[in-house]
């Protein structure tokens, strides 16, 4: 399946806040990260704020690290999310979309109070 972006490249205000979300879970893995902050942008009702993101850190990784072994299945809730808040699904639209979310995640993670270890990642992820 084609991608919609090759290379991801965060802020550093994000990997600030990737750093701080290591340090609490104990996941030493960025692309893990990013999943978790994906799926927690994709679960708000609401689409997220169409602010320019800064690509001024020097995290980057592609596409295939950052989905891994589901990353087709990440690209095709990303169209649904799309496709649902009424916007197009053209590579750039989901490229675009596709940042505000993963931003908008890791956002919310590194705000949560609650999040003290990898139990509250589970936890806030099966909570009805």
């Amino acid at each position: 399946m084609e991608t919609p972006i090759e290379r991801i490249k965060l802020s550093q205000t994000a990997k600030d806040q990737l750093t701080k979300l290591k340090r609490l879970t104990k996941i030493d893995q960025w692309n893990i990260l990013c999943r978790w902050a994906f799926c927690r942008s994709l679960a708000e009702p609401t689409a997220p704020s169409p602010v320019p993101i800064p690509q001024d850190s020097n995290l980057e990784m592609s596409w295939r690290v950052f989905g891994g072994e589901i990353s087709d299945i990440l690209l095709l809730v990303l169209k649904q999310r799309c496709y649902n808040d009424g916007l197009g699904t053209d590579k750039e639209t989901l490229a675009t979309q596709f940042r505000l979310h993963l931003h908008r995640g890791i956002g919310y993670l590194a705000g949560d109070p609650n999040i003290k270890k990898i139990e509250d990642l589970i936890e806030l992820a099966t909570k009805n």
